[in-house]
């Protein structure tokens, strides 16, 4: 019998720091890590291109403030679905996918089966992205809500030293 267990890549202090840093501002230089953390550029790239290649660093992107570029309102949707056959949920994937307006989906487990973000620049807007949703898929029971104040909104991830084990 093989062992499935999934692997995670070995990160020390370093990378940790490395990661922390970027995670703050993507855009710092090799030569700016290695000031910053002690080490040489040299291996602060190749410590960059090593997180990288591991997956670690999925991509490194630009944050947008939602509301200075119009999309002012943000909804969630909590659907129930009865269908848990494949082809629902290929064509639900594919539903969801289509509109750039929902920017998170996940499937839960507990009473609900899938949470859904939505950013729109109205009710009204949202109202019609409602719409379609229900008209295109087979949901049991759909429930929106109207976020009216974000208390926390963090992009970093707490890079912890030993995985799985709490801070403090």
């Amino acid at each position: 019998m093989s062992d499935v267990r999934q692997t995670h890549p070995v990160i020390d202090d370093t990378d940790r720091q490395i990661l922390k840093l970027l995670q703050a501002d993507s855009s710092w230089s090799s030569d700016k890590l290695a000031k910053q953390i002690g080490i040489s550029k040299t291996a602060a790239w190749n410590r960059v291109q090593k997180l990288q290649q591991q997956g670690v660093i999925r991509k490194q992107v630009v944050l947008l403030d939602a509301e200075k570029i119009g999309l002012g309102e943000t909804f969630f949707i909590s659907i129930k679905t009865n269908q848990h056959k494949e082809d629902w949920l290929v064509k639900f994937n594919a539903v969801v996918n289509r509109w750039p307006q929902i920017t998170e989906a996940h499937r839960l487990a507990g009473d609900i089966d899938y949470l859904l973000k939505v950013q729109v620049s109205s009710t009204r807007e949202f109202d019609q992205l409602y719409k379609q949703l229900v008209s295109e898929i087979d949901l049991y029971s759909v429930t929106s809500s109207l976020s009216m104040e974000v208390l926390k909104l963090e992009t970093a991830l707490p890079v912890l030293g030993n995985p799985g084990k709490r801070p403090g």
